[in-house]
């Protein structure tokens, strides 16, 4: 069989997997392994077993991955995401729409510390959706913003995706951080935009509620000072070239361990479900990493992705026409994959493809450019229905909400989604430009 129809044959097998709930690293690593095998020989896929596995996770770019959620854990348990939605809801809360608002605004602070689109969603609704009700919001405004809310965790850094994403096209971990600092700044004024418009067309779903006084708003900014000061501290570390990101990630563990045992919220049976937990997130990533590596050896062996790139380097297609077909296909597989999937079986396909045309920028540029449209891309895909993972952890946790509202209740957020992606690929400075003023 020609290599390339046989790779063709292998995408379409795993594809078949992991939509007949066959687990994600499962399908592509045993498949992965079947088209090695194939390709190569039985005796090279041994030794290649032998040797890639220790090799992998002794990578850097990986070493940051469990810090990072051991981070996020920490800062789950001790009660960061309540007051923070506090502090929020304090001084924005009073407006018509203002605690979906401070929702939107709890879910960017807290995904600047957590990193996790999944564990920011469902932290952050089982504080808010409780007071959204008794203040008489309807269940589409609640779950609507608390989910599309969630999706933050994705691009503001830090962020275990565009970790993964770094690694994968062997691009620099802080400017990718530095490069999704706008468009994750764009997805919170989106979504607060999408808000304003919703109340001021029907005002009965996000009532006004009574202003808090003064001092509270200023004790509640007690409440989360320190929350601050590590964001500012990690990465503003890893910024300013303090530490690296690695260092980072470890300042900043030790850092919201602190904080936690300074505020009696964190005590040792609490530390010990937040190490084991952290266990088992990055057990359950190292699979699907290598998973999907030992796919993408047996695509890279098919010669795939070459055979794809000449393909379309040599059809005469606009480059953006190219990019516009990527970004359809992310739409469409994010309904029925997760992002950190995805990520690791489009990426090593697509990048290659993409660096091929000729966009008017600078490698570096298109490659930041490129990993920023493909996280927006991925992230929206969390909130649309069907079958988005932040739609159904917002649906697990607020059962009184019918389903259908849900769904509804994120049409204006895809929306907001939708024009930060034609903002993003109409000017592709808005990805790479904060690097370009920093360096």
């Amino acid at each position: 069989m020609d290599p390339v129809t046989l790779a063709i044959l292998l995408c379409a097998l795993m594809l078949l997997a992991i939509f007949a709930r066959v687990p994600v690293a499962l399908s592509m690593g045993g498949i992965g392994a079947i088209g090695y095998a194939m390709l190569a020989s039985p005796e090279a896929l041994t030794t290649y077993l032998s040797t890639a596995w220790p090799d992998k996770f002794r990578s850097y770019e990986l070493a940051i991955v469990p810090l990072f959620v051991l981070m996020g854990n920490i800062a789950t348990m001790t009660g960061i995401s309540g007051r923070l939605f506090a502090a929020s809801n304090a001084w924005i809360g009073h407006w018509r729409g203002g605690m979906a608002l401070a929702a939107i605004g709890g879910c960017a602070m807290f995904g600047s510390i957590c990193g996790s689109s999944l564990a920011t969603a469902s932290t952050m609704a089982r504080v808010a959706l409780p007071e959204m009700k008794r203040a008489g919001y309807s269940g589409a405004l609640s779950s609507g913003a608390l989910a599309a809310g969630g999706t933050l965790g994705i691009l503001i850094p830090p962020s275990v995706v565009l970790i993964i994403y770094a690694m994968l096209t062997e691009q620099n971990i802080v400017k990718l951080f530095l490069a999704a600092t706008i468009p994750g700044t764009l997805a919170v004024l989106g979504f607060g935009l999408a808000v304003l418009v919703w109340v001021r067309l029907f005002p009965e779903e996000g009532p006004a509620t009574p202003a808090a006084s003064w001092a509270t708003r200023f004790r509640s900014l007690l409440g989360i000072w320190h929350i601050v000061g590590i964001f500012a501290t990690v990465l503003g570390g890893i910024y300013g070239g303090f530490f690296t990101p690695a260092e980072g990630a470890s300042v900043g563990v030790v850092a919201v361990a602190a904080a936690g045992l300074l505020t009696r919220t964190l005590t040792p049976k609490i530390l010990i479900a937040c190490l084991i937990d952290t266990a088992v997130s990055s057990a359950m990533i190292f699979a699907i990493v290598f998973g999907a590596d030992l796919f993408n050896v047996a695509l890279t062996l098919s010669r795939m992705p070459v055979e794809l790139a000449d393909w379309v380097g040599g059809s005469g297609l606009a480059p953006l026409t190219v990019m516009i077909a990527m970004i359809t296909f992310y739409l469409i597989m994010g309904c029925v994959m997760d992002s950190l999937s995805m990520i690791l079986l489009t990426v090593p396909v697509f990048f290659p493809t993409v660096m091929g045309l000729d966009f008017g920028l600078a490698p570096e540029a298109q490659a930041m450019w490129f990993g920023i449209i493909t996280l927006v891309v991925v992230e929206m895909g969390m909130i649309t229905p069907p079958v988005g993972m932040n739609l159904f952890v917002i649906s697990a946790m607020a059962r009184d909400i019918p389903t259908r509202q849900v769904f509804l209740g994120t049409v204006p957020f895809v929306v907001s989604e939708l024009g930060r992606i034609s903002l993003l690929v109409a000017f592709p400075v808005l990805s790479y430009g904060l690097v370009s003023l920093m360096q």
